[in-house]
């Protein structure tokens, strides 16, 4: 099968899906690619919230010092100031799109409720209860599925990018789309595209325990790659600090806001 889009979008968590819809309100027409169902990926399972510099009492600076402290000194200063500097636009436009952050906390401007998680000095992070990352994606999702410049390809597996030399003669590559499969056919899906952008997340299956679903195997890494991209970094694998562990049951995470509010890892003895 051939589809042709304008941007292809590999990957359907919150960066996926928030790209789609910035790209339709500027009229870009758009293909969201989906290993599963639309609202799979780790993004829903976040649940502490999204810090921003929200509350008067607060600042850019300390935020920027908090995120480089916590990165030991390894952070990209200049990305990190723009990440920091553009978080409360994000959080209005996320409100704006329809979620329903916690509000009940006077003393922050926005008017949210902010808690408090490991690693930050001030309270800061918009939450929808325990279950953020769900609210959110789902929040969002309803708006791709209304979008009609929008559409969704589940249970399709991106293969590998489509590569071809650029015009004029230089030993530059361009890309053109990429190959997928169809997870329900067993048939691959040509898709011509003028862009693609890789949204797939990380590859924390290339451990046996760990709290990612299944689908987190790092196949946009690797594609990129193997289309002649430099990678970077690749050893700096996130490791939630708490999570329930039962070697016969299922692990689930343990907010980080435990222990913004004061909660204490100890060892066994103490």
């Amino acid at each position: 099968m051939l589809r042709e889009t304008t941007v292809a979008i590999v990957g359907s968590g919150l960066a996926g899906i928030s790209l789609a819809l910035r790209l339709a309100d500027q009229g870009v027409s758009c293909l969201i690619l989906t290993k599963s169902e639309l609202a799979s990926g780790s993004s829903v399972w976040a649940q502490g919230g999204i810090a921003a510099v929200l509350d008067p009492q607060d600042s850019f600076d300390s935020h920027v010092q908090d995120t480089l402290e916590a990165g030991a000194g390894l952070c990209h200063e200049a990305a990190v100031r723009t990440v920091v500097e553009g978080a409360p636009a994000a959080i209005r436009w996320l409100s704006h799109a329809g979620v329903g952050f916690d509000e009940d906390d006077a003393s922050a401007q926005e008017g949210l409720h902010l808690a408090r998680e490991g690693g930050h000095s001030h309270r800061r992070v918009a939450h929808v209860a325990d279950t953020t990352g769900r609210a959110v994606v789902n929040t969002l999702d309803r708006k791709v599925l209304a979008s009609p410049r929008i559409s969704v390809l589940e249970d399709h597996t991106a293969i590998d990018l489509i590569v071809d030399p650029v015009k004029g003669g230089s030993n530059r590559q361009g890309v053109a789309g990429l190959y997928a499969l169809d997870g329900k056919t067993g048939t691959v899906t040509t898709i011509h595209a003028q862009a693609v952008v890789l949204a797939t997340g990380g590859a924390s299956k290339a451990y046996l325990y760990t709290s990612n679903p299944d689908s987190s195997t790092g196949d946009g890494v690797a594609m990129a790659w193997r289309a002649g991209c430099s990678v970077a970094n690749l050893e700096f694998v996130q490791f939630h600090p708490t999570c329930l562990y039962h070697p016969h049951a299922g692990n689930f995470l343990i907010s980080e806001a435990v222990r913004g509010e004061g909660g204490k890892l100890l060892l066994p003895d103490g």
